[in-house]
């Protein structure tokens, strides 16, 4: 369980050490609603998750030359590799084989080591605590300690002071990660809306069963949205905090990122993209004056794709 508390600890622990990404307040037009959008994308590392492992990693208080390992589809990892070579920590990653080339190489570039095992992140998962059990590395969760969804959640700490209160946030969710430490961060003070592709319905499926479950996970963002079970972490914040969840198909994920790049030439992902595919939809419609925020909250991606997706 984490609170509001947590997160605010998170943000003096974190202080300069992560970016204060913008804010931009959008008017009806690009998404047929007034929108702001926290442009978490251009955090380090191109996401979100670069607050959630720094604050993991510090919270530690690990020696320095410390061997840190994690399990990511791409953008953990990287977060993980970017915190451990800040805070001089030896990092092995690994990720699944359908991660992308360009996240995979950056994983290199930020000089961990890399091991590319499994179809699906639950797959590399358990490669990675076997190697921690077996060398007695920091395992870090791409998302479910308590320590890394606090560090998430400080970007709605920074997007209520950038853009005023809000009504509405709605941020993609994976394993729950970055959902749990926004719901903490504005408990009683905004509801926060889970949007989920229909390929990768972890939420959903939670909130319809009781509890988290495993579900079969595929599509377009399952590379950073493709975790088969969501958190424990996320699923206590979630009943506390009443948190909805809706899903949206590929084509509309794939429409909202063609039209941030089309009307704001942001350059976002498959995943970073997944919030506003709920606004084209239509499955969350925002009643009159409400004040609606979403997540952009990942950029890696190949530039080229971006290109070709419709608007």
């Amino acid at each position: 369980m984490i609170d509001r508390d947590d997160v605010v600890a998170a943000a003096d622990r974190l202080g300069g050490r992560v970016r204060r990404t913008p804010s931009v307040v959008l008017d009806a037009g690009p998404f047929g609603t007034p929108v702001a959008l926290k442009l978490e994308l251009l955090q380090h590392t191109g996401s979100f998750k670069a607050r959630g492992m720094l604050n993991r990693l510090l919270a530690a208080d690990l020696p320095a030359g410390s061997r840190v390992v994690g399990a990511s589809g791409g953008n953990a990892g990287l977060a993980v590799a970017y915190a451990a070579r800040e805070l001089g920590l030896s990092a092995h990653i690994v990720v699944p084989s359908t991660a992308p080339a360009v996240k995979v190489e950056r994983l290199r570039a930020l000089g961990a080591a890399v091991v590319q095992q499994g179809a699906v992140y639950a797959e590399a998962y358990e490669v990675a605590i076997a190697h921690a059990e077996r060398t007695g590395a920091e395992f870090v969760h791409a998302y479910d300690q308590a320590e890394v969804a606090a560090g998430n959640g400080t970007l709605a700490l920074e997007l209520v002071e950038q853009v005023g209160p809000v009504d509405t946030v709605l941020v993609a969710v994976g394993g729950g990660g970055l959902a749990a430490g926004i719901a903490a961060a504005l408990d009683g003070r905004a509801r926060v809306v889970g949007v989920e592709p229909e390929r990768c319905p972890t939420l959903h499926a939670a909130l319809a069963a009781g509890g988290p479950v495993r579900v079969d996970v595929g599509g377009l963002a399952a590379d950073s949205l493709g975790a088969s079970r969501l958190g424990e972490v996320c699923w206590s914040v979630a009943r506390r905090t009443g948190m909805s969840a809706v899903l949206v198909p590929d084509e509309a994920i794939a429409r909202a990122r063609g039209r941030l790049w089309s009307e704001l030439r942001v350059l976002a992902e498959y995943g970073g993209a997944a919030a506003l595919a709920a606004l084209l939809t239509g499955a969350y419609l925002p009643e009159r004056g409400e004040r609606v925020a979403a997540v952009v909250c990942g950029g890696n991606t190949d530039p080229a794709g971006v290109l070709r997706d419709p608007a």
